[in-house]
């Protein structure tokens, strides 16, 4: 047997030591080897040529011989093609099975890409590859994985670059290839340093399948210098497409578990700082021994606005305050954390209620105006030598005194709330205060205006009625009835809910 190519035969089987023929072989004729050999084409296989050596008629051995040659030999080429089939298909199931076995073992995205864009290099034979995964926050490309060169000397792709393949194929979500041996491809490349320029190259979108069945772009995954051949075969398309959906799912378990860690950070901090806040707000306990407080607050957000204070003053006096920052969580916190160190310091030293809330405005006017918010509060000094109660109130709706006859006074306001009031507008009143019988009664809008699940108001008389019927168990079981009753009526807060109860 004999292959012909290039201008020259070259020995395939049982040609040893036999010189070769000339050249200039025309196809379908026969070629004498010498005075007594020839050589005879294998028909249907361009250019495989077979002699029969010894033989005394060789022309019509050659003439029996060449179907049973063709028959063998093509089926020898077919299985050959199906080995090689077999092959590659081997190597694609080693493959995903290799992306599969990285992703159920790895959840960091540089680790997990760098072992998929190594292994998918290997089996297309690309020289140089890179995986881009897109940050949202600056609009970019950012290299995660690549193998022939350092991801660290990838500079960030805007998504918008009209220069870039990459960039070309994340806005479209469309494949993009070039083969530098089809005279009539257009390299789409432009710009002068392009990684791409003159070689072949495949470009494929990264996308992540959402619920409702559009694509959410992820990435891109480029392959380059490809080994042998320099073109990308269909077939290697195909499994790089496929490959690519994979990726999308390393690149989405990685935002999901930075996603996971930093909602943790972030629960861990909320409750710290719902700890705290917490800890702000005084013990009833600071008032001695001779009078019954309590007071609880429920914040709707892990941290809130609502806040209460308890002081204790000369002349047998004590002080109480309830405030509502106009708003909740995180930004309120802030106020309300301010205002009560600042609360704590005036109502010690001021004469008189509205003196602590002129005083304490001015603390915090700054800082109400820059947050555009605002300060419903309340404050009131129960002084049972003299069986006065003197109070100030910016706005707080929700303030009242409960006589041992059943006589529900409403503690009016006395300005508007911190914020929205000039300092000359905040005033005081005083009323009747019999000790150790009367109770102050002070809750936040989020007591009062909770709803149920038909729209309807928990309200003040509910709240009022809940505390008469209870008036002389001690103050924290008030309290505690009010607050469970409330919740069994509207479940979780949906804003701050704050009730403080004072017998002295």
């Amino acid at each position: 047997m004999w292959r012909f190519g290039r201008g020259r035969f070259r020995p395939v089987l049982g040609c040893d030591g036999v010189r070769a023929p000339p050249v200039g072989v025309e196809a379908g004729t026969i070629v004498p080897l010498d005075e007594s050999r020839v050589l005879t084409p294998v028909q249907g296989l361009n250019g495989y040529w077979f002699e029969v050596a010894e033989s005394a008629a060789p022309g019509d051995t050659a003439l029996q011989l060449q179907p049973l040659l063709a028959d063998l030999l093509l089926r020898e080429r077919d299985g050959l093609k199906l080995a090689k089939a077999l092959a590659s298909r081997y190597e694609e199931i080693e493959l995903i099975y290799t992306i599969s076995e990285t992703l159920g073992t790895t959840v960091h995205l540089d680790e997990a890409a760098q072992k998929i864009v190594a292994a998918v290099s290997q089996v297309v034979g690309a020289q140089r590859a890179s995986i881009l995964v897109f940050d949202q926050e600056t609009n970019e490309l950012q290299a995660v994985a690549g193998v022939g060169r350092d991801v660290g000397l990838f500079d960030p792709i805007p998504v918008d670059d009209q220069c870039s393949i990459a960039a070309q194929v994340f806005r479209e979500q469309r494949i993009i290839s070039y083969d530098p041996r089809d005279a009539g491809a257009e390299n789409p490349a432009c710009g002068e340093g392009r990684d791409y320029r003159g070689t072949a190259f495949l470009s494929v979108p990264i996308s992540y399948p959402q619920p409702d069945g559009s694509q959410r772009p992820v990435g891109v995954i480029n392959l380059t210098d490809r080994a042998g051949a320099d073109a990308f075969s269909g077939g290697e398309r195909r499994l790089v497409s496929l490959v690519a959906s994979q990726i999308a799912v390393a690149i989405e378990n990685a935002r999901l578990v930075v996603q996971d860690v930093e909602q943790q950070r972030l629960r861990q901090e909320i409750t710290l700082a719902h700890d705290l806040q917490l800890k702000l707000m005084p013990s009833p306990s600071v008032l001695g021994p001779k009078v019954d407080a309590a007071a609880r607050c429920q914040q709707a957000e892990g941290v809130g606005g609502d806040f209460y204070n308890f002081v204790r003053l000369q002349e047998e006096r004590v002080g109480v305050m309830l405030g509502d920052v106009s708003s909740h969580g995180f930004s309120a916190a802030l106020i309300m954390a301010l205002v009560l160190s600042a609360a704590g310091i005036h109502a010690a030293v001021a004469a008189t209620p509205d003196g602590a809330l002129r005083d304490l405005f001015e603390s915090v006017r700054k800082e109400l105006a820059d947050t555009e918010m605002h300060l419903a509060l309340f404050y009131g000094v129960a002084d049972w030598r003299a069986g006065v109660l003197r109070y100030s109130n910016a706005g707080h709706p929700h303030a009242f005194r409960l006589g041992a006859n059943g006589e529900r006074e409403r503690l009016a306001a006395t300005s508007p709330p911190l914020g929205l009031a000039e300092l000359d507008a905040i005033g005081a009143r005083k009323t009747a205060w019999h000790a150790g019988e009367d109770l102050l009664v002070l809750f936040s809008d989020g007591v009062a205006d909770a709803s149920d699940e038909l729209g309807a108001r928990f309200g003040e008389s509910r709240i009022l009625d809940i505390v008469d019927a209870n008036r002389h168990s001690p103050t924290v079981e008030i309290v505690e009835s009010v607050a469970v009753a409330v919740s069994d009526f509207a479940g979780p807060p949906t804003d701050d809910r704050t009730i403080l109860i004072l017998r002295a």
